[in-house]
């Protein structure tokens, strides 16, 4: 394999690399790259089978490639590799990806406005003169002094013009009052949740107010990051719910509870049980008819009373066959998933298959613009 090869790229695979073939015909992954594409490509990764390779060129562009919108992913930074992506195309290359992982199937799709700014927390890295940055895709070293496209202006100016300690981990949130929270906390590991606070910079208690309902919290609790997601994806649920009522439903993975008026009230003022393991999982609200429990779901899952409705909304991960085992022994008549990750997706719908439960409804947002990631939700009914 030399250096370098020119390939056209045919189609999107999960994770955000466009997919072609080598010479020599095998699959070929280029990160950077969309279908209708023409790219010299480095390789990075030879096995048999495939290739995974980073984009060197583009040397006839594909009609959805646009000029970068996001200075920082422009100079390497991790946050918006999908930067060089027409918008209005966006939604639809990512519902194509999902269909790709099911093998098919009926995708209600919506897309969330903004597209640029819409970003209500973020998470930064300080280099040793205690600026802030963000991260290069797949490494540790940061891109400091240039904006995202992600973000508001609030956001970007804790980006840009704050220092902070050297090492440490900032988090930067707006609330729904337009208040600013900044603390800084210490690195954790890839793919874990930042809960310790070691210093608050500004702000304090994070005020949202979403479905009707007024949160609490401190910077470092789970919310979901664009600012339209927390009512769009309550009122999806409670459209879907319209239909059902019961006394005891189920909120895995609850976070700050976002779900629990919709459970509560659409089954006619049943009671939620919501567990997450994060000490904020009880936060402040004014939420009624809700017992929080703070444990890891796989530990209470088949310790809770017999549910009608389940929703769950698992880390990137998925839920697994342990947690989607012991749901479905307590034999729900819906379950609503909410996923982050197409693949671990289509693998949990799989598992609810072999316990019964197929899918009714399907729908994908476009939560995360300018990025390859997207948000799915799922309501299954047993077959």
């Amino acid at each position: 394999m030399t250096d370098t090869f020119t390939c056209r790229i045919d189609r999107m695979a999960h994770g955000g690399a466009g997919i072609g073939h080598a010479p020599d015909g095998r699959v070929v992954f280029v990160t950077g790259a969309f279908p209708g594409d023409t790219v010299v490509a480095r390789p990075t990764k030879v096995k048999k089978s495939f290739i995974k390779a980073e984009l060197d060129d583009v040397t006839s562009p594909s009609p959805l490639r646009v000029a970068p919108a996001c200075e920082a992913a422009a100079a390497g930074a991790g946050c918006c590799d999908f930067t060089a992506l027409d918008p209005a195309k966006e939604l639809d290359l990512k519902a194509e990806i999902l269909v790709d992982q099911l093998r098919g199937g009926d995708i209600a799709k919506h897309d969330l406005a903004p597209h640029q700014g819409w970003r209500t927390r973020v998470r930064f890295g300080v280099d040793k003169q205690g600026r802030a940055g963000l991260r290069k895709r797949g490494s540790h070293e940061l891109v400091t002094g240039l904006p995202c496209a992600q973000l508001p202006d609030e956001l970007n100016d804790a980006l840009l013009n704050h220092t902070y300690t050297p090492g440490s981990e900032v988090i930067a949130v707006i609330d729904s009052r337009g208040q600013r929270h900044i603390v800084e906390s210490r690195k954790v590991g890839r793919g874990k949740r930042v809960e310790k606070i070691d210093k608050v910079l500004e702000g304090g208690t994070v005020h949202a107010r979403a479905d009707g309902h007024e949160f609490q919290f401190p910077a470092t609790a789970f919310w979901q990051a664009h600012v339209a997601a927390p009512d769009a994806y309550t009122q999806l649920l409670r459209e879907w719910l319209a239909d059902y009522s019961g006394d005891v439903a189920w909120d895995l993975y609850g976070g700050v509870g976002l779900f629990v008026p919709a459970l509560s009230e659409s089954l006619g003022g049943a009671k939620v049980y919501s567990v997450d393991y994060s000490p904020a999982a009880n936060a402040a609200s004014d939420l009624d008819n809700v017992e929080f429990r703070q444990a890891r779901v796989e530990k209470v899952a088949d310790q809770l009373p017999a549910p009608t409705v389940v929703v769950l909304d698992p880390p990137r991960k998925g839920a697994g066959k342990d947690v989607i085992a012991a749901t479905a022994g307590a034999h729900p008549e819906a379950v609503v998933h909410i996923g982050c990750d197409p693949a671990t997706f289509a693998r949990d719908i799989g598992l609810w298959a072999e316990h019964g439960y197929s899918v009714d409804k399907l729908a994908v947002f476009n939560a995360f613009p300018g990025t390859h990631h997207f948000e799915t939700i799922a309501l299954l009914q047993h077959s």
